[in-house]
């Protein structure tokens, strides 16, 4: 495909999407890295290695590189952290990416296989006996596009809930919701507002788009679906999605869109100290397992409890469950060090050590069977081990593989920001048109 004939088609489509697709239909110039050698070489030479970590994760990650050069002491790894996937595909894209990258999103798994830029990991994986079997079935489906296994887990999230137990037993409640409607009372009780509407405190902020609110993050309340058998957009169809999205407006409405919109503005960054759950601006709410590390680091007073993320009241045996993605790592196809990039994914994703001693460090789940027993400080911490049932969880839900990558959740959340403030119309008509611009993109992805 020619890069240039999509261009006629940016005005139709958000150009975060189009050039989603695009990457994905194998956009990006220059040579493929080498085939792996017949038999395992010794690591040597230098390996350029991109991640999207900062701050404390980053040194937990050089500490765990320091024990692989140990290791391999014929290796030298340079480390870049802090890399976006924008950069890393336009990096890749011109010629001059790393070695081997990491990414946050499980979404752009389908785009790195099936255009390439991420080579395909089958040949090393099956030269050195890696046994994919200690890896979850959940966390193996989202590692690879049709067949293509073009990445390897790097650590896994797992969604739950977080509430501030002081509040919550203040106002006359023992425990945690455990249905959507139960959030919605608990909600209510626990919000305080000024006479004119004004929010000094939320219950919980149901604002897609803040935070980790999101309609990824929410999908396993209901058990929604993304796509049908056939490939193409579920969201239209699927009567979940509706049952989610009813109860969220109820909940904008009361709060008022308006007034939720300039309480959420005048919050603190997400990653940072002034996060309003640190603060006591919002009472409950839905967050990764990471945030327990977080809140230990900045917070070591607060008093906290974490528990699955409700479920909607048709859906109640599926308490329990959440949302599970992860970080994803794989080889560049502009590698110049292919095979010493391959034994460092290898040693941070399947030596049980190296991955027990990076979740521990970065709290994280961890994505290999012996690493998840291994990792004994995670066990041990009681707010942290609430994410380890969700992610062992068999009713937890990911986001499938698509070779549209982001462009999914990106075109459905479009429509959710016009629904939210009341402008979403016909919810059957607008979800309809949803479905209809993820098929274009679909197809035009080939």
């Amino acid at each position: 495909m020619n890069c240039s004939q999509g261009r006629g088609r940016a005005s139709l489509l958000a150009g975060g999407a189009i050039a989603a697709v695009l990457f994905a239909a194998g956009c990006t110039p220059g040579t493929s890295a080498p085939a792996p050698a017949a038999t395992a070489p010794e690591p040597t030479g230098t390996v350029e290695f991109w991640h999207q970590f900062t701050d404390r994760e980053s040194k937990a990650i050089e500490g765990i590189v320091k024990d692989f050069e140990a290791k391999y002491p014929k290796v030298k790894v340079n480390i870049t952290d802090g890399q976006d996937d924008d950069k890393t595909e336009q990096a890749i894209g011109a010629g001059n990416g790393p070695d081997l990258a990491q990414s946050f999103s499980t979404d752009r798994v389908g785009k790195f296989c099936s255009s390439g830029a991420w080579v395909n990991l089958k040949q090393y994986i099956e030269r050195d006996k890696v046994d994919l079997n200690k890896i979850p079935p959940t966390v193996r489906s989202y590692t690879e596009f049709r067949g293509t296994r073009c990445s390897m887990p790097f650590l896994a999230d797992a969604y739950g809930f977080y509430f501030n137990t002081k509040m919550l037993a203040d106002a006359g409640f023992t425990s945690p919701p455990k249905t959507l409607s139960e959030l919605t009372t608990m909600t209510k009780a626990l919000t305080i507002r000024k006479a004119d509407g004004t929010i000094t405190r939320a219950g919980f902020l149901p604002q897609f788009g803040f935070y980790e609110f999101s309609p990824a993050h929410m999908s396993p309340a209901a058990g929604a679906k993304w796509f049908k058998d056939d490939g193409t957009s579920a969201i239209g169809t699927d009567p979940a999605w509706q049952e989610i999205m009813h109860w969220q407006k109820d909940l904008v409405d009361w709060y008022g869109y308006k007034n939720l919109a300039k309480f959420t503005a005048s919050l603190g960054d997400e990653f940072s100290a002034d996060h309003a759950f640190n603060k006591g601006q919002v009472a409950m709410m839905i967050d990764g397992e990471w945030r327990v590390a977080f809140l230990k680091a900045e917070m070591p007073n607060l008093e906290y409890g974490t528990a699955p993320m409700p479920v909607a009241d048709s859906q109640a045996s599926r308490y329990g469950a959440g949302y599970v993605t992860g970080n994803i790592i794989g080889v560049s196809k502009t590698a110049k060090n292919p095979e010493a990039a391959w034994a460092l994914i290898k040693y941070l994703t399947t030596d049980t050590a190296a991955v027990a001693k990076l979740a521990n460090g970065i709290k994280n789940v961890p994505t290999t069977t012996d690493a998840l027993a291994a990792a004994t400080e995670l066990h041990a911490d009681p707010h942290f081990k609430i994410f380890l049932d969700i992610f062992n969880n068999p009713a937890s839900q990911t986001m499938p593989a698509s070779a549209v990558g982001t462009a999914v959740e990106e075109t459905f959340s479009q429509y959710l920001a016009k629904w939210q403030s009341g402008g979403g119309g016909d919810i059957n008509a607008g979800l309809a048109n949803v479905d209809k611009q993820i098929n274009s993109l679909i197809q035009l992805a080939g």
